[in-house]
Protein backbone atom coordinates (compact mmCIF):
# COMPACT_ATOMS: atom_id res chain seq x y z
CA UNK A 1 0.00 0.00 0.00
CA UNK A 2 2.30 2.85 1.10
CA UNK A 3 5.99 2.47 1.31
CA UNK A 4 7.46 3.36 4.51
CA UNK A 5 10.06 6.74 4.31
CA UNK A 6 13.92 5.27 4.34
CA UNK A 7 14.60 9.27 4.23
CA UNK A 8 13.74 11.80 6.42
CA UNK A 9 14.72 15.94 6.92
CA UNK A 10 16.37 14.50 10.02
CA UNK A 11 18.27 12.01 8.22
CA UNK A 12 18.25 7.76 7.62
CA UNK A 13 15.53 6.58 9.00
CA UNK A 14 16.21 3.80 11.69
CA UNK A 15 12.28 2.64 12.33
CA UNK A 16 9.05 3.91 11.57
CA UNK A 17 5.52 3.33 13.55
CA UNK A 18 2.75 3.01 11.34
CA UNK A 19 -0.09 5.72 12.36
CA UNK A 20 -2.52 5.36 9.49
CA UNK A 21 -2.34 3.77 5.88
CA UNK A 22 0.41 6.06 4.72
CA UNK A 23 1.26 7.63 7.96
CA UNK A 24 4.29 7.42 9.60
CA UNK A 25 5.90 8.14 13.16
CA UNK A 26 9.64 8.25 12.45
CA UNK A 27 12.42 7.65 13.93
CA UNK A 28 16.18 8.27 13.33
CA UNK A 29 19.63 8.28 14.99
CA UNK A 30 18.97 12.10 16.15
CA UNK A 31 15.57 13.31 15.29
CA UNK A 32 12.45 12.29 14.23
CA UNK A 33 8.46 13.47 13.54
CA UNK A 34 5.71 12.33 11.61
CA UNK A 35 5.67 11.85 7.61
CA UNK A 36 2.24 12.11 5.67
CA UNK A 37 2.63 10.23 2.12
CA UNK A 38 1.32 12.33 -0.73
CA UNK A 39 -1.49 10.52 -1.26
CA UNK A 40 -3.02 10.77 2.22
CA UNK A 41 -2.17 14.82 2.30
CA UNK A 42 -5.99 15.13 1.58
CA UNK A 43 -7.10 14.25 5.37
CA UNK A 44 -5.07 17.56 6.82
CA UNK A 45 -7.01 20.57 6.64
CA UNK A 46 -5.30 23.36 4.69
CA UNK A 47 -3.81 24.75 8.11
CA UNK A 48 -2.36 21.81 9.10
CA UNK A 49 -0.44 21.53 5.62
CA UNK A 50 1.00 24.91 6.05
CA UNK A 51 3.09 23.27 9.07
CA UNK A 52 4.72 20.74 7.09
CA UNK A 53 7.90 20.73 4.84
CA UNK A 54 8.37 18.69 1.47
CA UNK A 55 10.61 15.48 1.38
CA UNK A 56 10.82 12.84 -1.09
CA UNK A 57 7.48 12.37 -1.60
CA UNK A 58 6.25 13.36 2.08
CA UNK A 59 4.68 16.42 4.04
CA UNK A 60 7.02 16.09 7.41
CA UNK A 61 6.04 17.58 10.62
CA UNK A 62 9.04 17.79 13.29
CA UNK A 63 8.62 15.94 16.33
CA UNK A 64 9.86 19.11 18.71
CA UNK A 65 7.21 21.36 17.36
CA UNK A 66 4.68 20.18 14.35
CA UNK A 67 3.87 16.65 15.08
CA UNK A 68 1.25 17.31 17.28
CA UNK A 69 -0.55 18.61 14.64
CA UNK A 70 -1.12 15.78 12.65
CA UNK A 71 -1.83 13.71 16.10
CA UNK A 72 -4.67 16.21 16.34
CA UNK A 73 -5.91 16.30 12.69
CA UNK A 74 -6.04 12.01 13.27
CA UNK A 75 -8.12 12.13 16.33
CA UNK A 76 -10.75 14.61 14.93
CA UNK A 77 -10.81 12.35 11.75
CA UNK A 78 -10.76 9.14 13.57
CA UNK A 79 -8.00 8.46 11.78
CA UNK A 80 -6.27 6.73 14.76
CA UNK A 81 -6.50 5.96 18.51
CA UNK A 82 -4.19 6.98 21.39
CA UNK A 83 -2.24 3.73 21.71
CA UNK A 84 -3.33 1.59 24.36
CA UNK A 85 0.12 2.12 26.40
CA UNK A 86 -1.06 5.48 27.52
CA UNK A 87 -2.85 5.19 30.61
CA UNK A 88 -4.87 8.70 30.75
CA UNK A 89 -5.86 9.38 27.55
CA UNK A 90 -7.99 12.24 28.24
CA UNK A 91 -4.60 13.67 29.47
CA UNK A 92 -2.64 13.08 26.67
CA UNK A 93 -5.18 14.72 24.22
CA UNK A 94 -4.72 18.01 26.29
CA UNK A 95 -1.18 17.62 26.42
CA UNK A 96 -1.48 18.01 22.39
CA UNK A 97 -4.34 20.30 22.38
CA UNK A 98 -1.88 22.79 24.95
CA UNK A 99 1.42 21.94 22.87
CA UNK A 100 -0.97 23.69 19.65
CA UNK A 101 -2.33 26.43 21.40
CA UNK A 102 1.01 27.53 22.66
CA UNK A 103 2.90 26.55 19.60
CA UNK A 104 0.56 27.21 16.91
CA UNK A 105 -1.95 29.61 17.91
CA UNK A 106 -2.78 30.16 13.90
CA UNK A 107 -3.32 26.46 13.37
CA UNK A 108 -5.38 26.15 16.72
CA UNK A 109 -7.87 29.40 15.91
CA UNK A 110 -8.27 27.45 12.29
CA UNK A 111 -9.16 24.20 13.47
CA UNK A 112 -11.61 26.15 15.93
CA UNK A 113 -13.60 27.35 12.79
CA UNK A 114 -15.61 24.84 11.53
CA UNK A 115 -15.87 26.25 7.88
CA UNK A 116 -12.19 25.87 7.49
CA UNK A 117 -12.20 22.07 8.39
CA UNK A 118 -15.41 20.98 6.65
CA UNK A 119 -13.89 20.18 3.13
CA UNK A 120 -10.96 18.51 4.66
CA UNK A 121 -13.24 16.66 7.09
CA UNK A 122 -15.58 15.89 4.17
CA UNK A 123 -12.49 13.79 2.63
CA UNK A 124 -11.29 12.15 5.79
CA UNK A 125 -14.52 10.93 6.46
CA UNK A 126 -14.38 9.48 3.49
CA UNK A 127 -11.16 7.92 3.48
CA UNK A 128 -12.03 6.22 6.94
CA UNK A 129 -15.24 4.85 5.42
CA UNK A 130 -13.12 3.46 3.15
CA UNK A 131 -9.82 2.11 4.95
CA UNK A 132 -11.56 1.78 8.37
CA UNK A 133 -10.24 -2.35 8.69
CA UNK A 134 -6.66 -1.07 7.36
CA UNK A 135 -6.34 0.97 10.68
CA UNK A 136 -3.57 -0.61 13.24
CA UNK A 137 -4.35 -0.73 16.61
Amino acid sequence: MFAQPNDSPWGAVDFADILCPGVFLVYTPEHGGTMVARDMECFLSPAARRYGQRKNGFLCFEQDADEEIVFRELLDKKLWDIPARVRNKAAFEENINNALRRNHPGYWRSRENPRVLAFAGKRARSYAARYSHARPR
